[in-house]
């Protein structure tokens, strides 16, 4: 029974040593990529920030939960497209995400070593969203002060850095392929907003966050480890 209790204690904390968390913030831009507004990738037009965790299953990859506030603003005489600038259509949004998925190391990135661990990253999964549900009549942002969720795929690149032995610093941009088209007020859905539809219908929406996320490391295996 002793023995059995011993080699049980031995396994589990195995595990926890070999396991190493992160814990940190992210800060940057949010935009979005519809019908209203610039069709550029990348363009901030307000503020997005949140949470994230990891969990460092391997050198190559970690399961990654986060939840990350932004808001936008899209101005179509911000486009750099004639036919928007004359429609000249305007309208603010926020976004409210939860993601959970799995983050991909392209180099080996051991975090229980001592000196230099640096790589670039690729993350996905599945995201949650709450938005504000809005639409245009004759040229008229309608705010109905309410807030509509969908799904969205985060296909995010990025790049992280150890800057000390428990921080890392990293940068990442990220788009998120929604399937809600009314992200600009352009496509409410519902019979009775048939008529206030314009745009591609057919193609929903997209949003991008872009900026830096600044990491806390625990959990690492003992420093006579540290040089394995």
């Amino acid at each position: 029974m002793r023995i059995s209790i011993a080699v049980l204690f031995l396994l589990l904390t195995g595990l926890v040593r070999a396991q190493t968390y992160e814990v940190g913030v992210f800060g940057g831009g949010a935009n979005n990529i519809g019908d209203v507004g610039s069709t550029s990738y990348i363009a901030p037009s307000g503020p997005a920030f949140g949470a994230l965790f990891k969990w460092n299953k391997s050198k190559r990859y970690a399961w990654r939960g986060h939840v990350i506030y932004g808001s936008f603003t899209a101005d179509d005489a911000k486009s750099g497209m004639s036919s928007r600038e004359q429609r000249g259509l305007s309208m603010d949004n926020s976004v409210m995400e939860f993601s959970a998925g799995l983050e991909f190391n392209f180099v080996e990135y051991n975090l229980h070593k001592l000196g230099p661990a640096f790589t670039p990253y690729l993350y996905t999964g599945l995201t949650y969203f709450r938005y504000d549900f809005n639409y245009f009549d004759a040229g008229t942002l309608i705010d109905l002060n309410q807030r509509d969720g969908s799904m969205a795929i985060p296909m995010i690149v990025g790049a992280k850095f150890r800057i000390s032995q428990y921080f890392i610093l990293g940068a990442e941009i990220g788009a998120r392929y929604t399937f809600t088209d009314n992200l600009d007020a352009s496509n409410p859905e519902g019979t009775i907003y048939e008529d206030f539809r314009f745009g591609n219908v057919f193609s929903d929406d997209w949003y991008v966050f872009s900026g830096i996320t600044l990491t806390y490391t625990f959990g690492r295996k003992p420093c006579q480890d540290c040089f394995e």
